[in-house]
């Protein structure tokens, strides 16, 4: 029986009640550690209602392009890394901005990035959502993606404790357009780079019709700037992954693991992560945004309406995927946000890397999906 219209607004409203309360309580916590901590918190909501509201994912886009052809996914990207860029350029060429010391998201090219994608790409095309995707999805009120991201803790837990053996793999160095070029040309090579690879995307889709401004484009154009913002406020562009890998450990420190002697975790950073709140860590504190503004976006629409029956196959390829998107991340640098995104705004040539790996691990994704009664 469909519940009446009064009883959906009302069960609205209780969310809207609910993610107001929790944000506030959160925003509370975090400003023990200063402005700038609350400032990213909200950063963090704007990031997951611009999320929730445009749909806007990697997983999907790359399955379209890949059994559809349609390449308006992908296209919607491409100005939001031309923007990044061009944001970022001037900041990372001085080092710091408004005082705050800033540096980009760069990485090693090698081995250990290019395995982590492909398993990343395999993953998020089971889980049907992406290191973002799963955030913005949890908390838009789908409890299959609360399972995707419980297994995506664990994953890239799993990985952290692999990573000596990973960093062992053979790799080539980080490599920075604008260390190498200079900022200025950097950016001016990538963006032209970018305007050219759209232009011929879009004259592929030509025939597709659709010749208004894609929805799509304007909220990647909204996460460049909001990617900006966290450059400005952490020193650093914005990550989605550390904070599950932080999360899974913690879990794991409550039915005994103990990360003395892990040589992952007795760094200092990871130490001191692991011992601290997770509302005085940048990236958890940005992700727990990230779900309670997908999650107020999500009932200002009337669209929280959690569905709680799916397959056991569904589930499976959950679980599966969100096991292999975690510890792909965690050895590859970050997701489709922290080793894609931001490491191309930060010109860095593994983020390309990260990228063609995960297309090739979607193409594999895509093929296995059936298997598990997901449709393409």
């Amino acid at each position: 029986m469909t519940p009446p219209a009064g009883n959906a607004v009302r069960a609205q409203r209780v969310v809207i009640a609910i993610v107001l309360l929790l944000a506030a309580a959160a925003a509370l916590r975090a400003a023990a550690g200063g402005w700038r901590l609350v400032a990213l918190f909200v950063v963090g909501l704007l990031l997951g209602a611009t999320l929730y509201r445009f749909s806007f994912g990697f997983a999907y886009a790359y399955r379209r392009l890949i059994v559809q052809g349609d390449t308006r996914g992908l296209r919607a990207q491409l100005p939001m890394l031309a923007l990044a860029t061009l944001l970022f350029a001037p900041a990372l060429a001085a080092g710091e901005i408004f005082g705050q010391p800033v540096g980009g998201a760069v990485a090693p090219l090698g081995v250990q990035v290019a395995s982590g994608a492909f398993l990343f790409g395999i993953g998020m095309q089971l889980a049907g959502g992406c290191g973002s995707g799963t955030l913005y999805t949890a908390g838009g009120g789908s409890p299959r993606m609360l399972a995707v991201l419980a297994a995506f803790c664990a994953g890239s837990f799993w990985a952290s404790l692999h990573m000596g053996w990973w960093q062992a793999t053979p790799a080539w160095g980080a490599f920075s357009l604008g260390e190498a070029l200079g900022w200025g040309n950097a950016a001016v090579l990538q963006g032209l780079t970018l305007a050219v690879a759209w232009f011929a995307l879009r004259r592929r889709d030509s025939g597709r019709g659709a010749t208004r401004i894609d929805p799509l484009l304007l909220g990647g154009l909204l996460l460049a700037v909001l990617n900006f913002a966290t450059l400005i406020l952490a020193g650093h562009p914005w990550t989605i992954t550390w904070a599950f890998t932080l999360w899974g450990a913690k879990a794991a420190t409550l039915i005994g693991w103990q990360p003395a002697g892990d040589g992952f975790w007795s760094a200092p950073f990871q130490s001191a992560a692991l011992a601290g709140d997770i509302l005085q860590d940048v990236t958890s504190l940005m992700d727990i945004g990230i779900l309670l503004g997908a999650a107020a976006a999500a009932a200002l629409t009337s669209r929280f309406v959690p569905q709680w029956r799916f397959p056991l196959r569904s589930l499976a390829a959950a679980v599966l995927g969100g096991l292999l998107m975690g510890y792909g991340a965690r050895i590859a640098f970050g997701c489709n946000i922290g080793a894609f995104f931001s490491g191309v705004a930060s010109t860095s040539l593994h983020g390309w890397l990260w990228f063609a790996a995960a297309l090739a691990g979607s193409a594999l994704g895509v093929r296995l999906r059936p298997r598990f009664g997901l449709a393409n």
